[in-house]
């Protein structure tokens, strides 16, 4: 992929955060959920003086930092996608799934694994020097390992931080199983990118 269009990309990202930025709804909340925006923007910097990833694990990368700037913005639990929908489409969506809880921090942590397989994948194969096959399974054993770390990071949060400010930097909502159901979904979201890779990949020989 060719560094302007990358280049584009990062300033449009830095353009869509600083926008979530004014008149902030949660301002001390947001900017603790910024630490995690900037380390992705730096992530894409990195890439683009390297230039390791191609376009889709790029874009993929782009797109998982816009979604986690959208749930900074709201502090992931009070992202108002039921009534954006409701007003789009005149349908609720959390209706539809027979719940009253706000999904958004589920939505992003599938979206980490469904969106960031291809950039692991890509990494796995170029600096560890894997083969395809064996890249895109080492790269959905660090999208596990990752869910994971992050989940360990949150608890420590738990730990030195109000319980107030705890729940609303994780988003917990409540629910004691929230670890192990954002972990599940990071799963679910790199086996279902994984599939469709490795289906690629076996059409793609001769």
């Amino acid at each position: 992929m060719n560094k302007k269009y990358k280049l584009a990309i990062v300033a449009a990202v830095i353009v869509f955060t600083i926008i979530t930025c004014i008149n902030p709804v949660y301002p001390e909340e947001q900017y603790l959920q910024h630490i995690g925006t900037a380390l992705l923007v730096l992530l894409m910097l990195f890439d683009i003086r390297k230039n390791i990833l191609g376009k889709v694990s790029f874009i993929g990368l782009a797109l998982f930092t816009a979604l986690h700037i959208i749930g900074a913005r709201y502090i992931y639990s009070y992202v108002p996608y039921d009534e954006f929908a409701q007003r789009l489409c005149g349908v609720s969506i959390n209706e539809l799934l027979g719940t009253t809880r706000n999904h958004y921090d589920r939505f992003v942590h599938f979206s980490f694994g469904l969106l960031m397989m291809p950039m692991f994948s890509q990494v796995a194969e170029k600096k560890m020097k894997c083969t395809k096959g064996i890249a895109i399974v080492v790269a959905w054993m660090l999208i596990q390992t990752g869910s994971m770390i992050y989940e360990l990071f949150e608890w420590l949060l738990t730990i030195v931080m109000s319980p107030e400010a705890a729940d609303n930097y994780n988003g917990q909502q409540g629910d004691m199983w929230d670890a192990q159901k954002d972990m599940a979904l990071a799963l679910l979201g790199s086996s279902v990118t994984a599939t469709l890779m490795l289906i690629t990949k076996k059409q793609q020989k001769p």
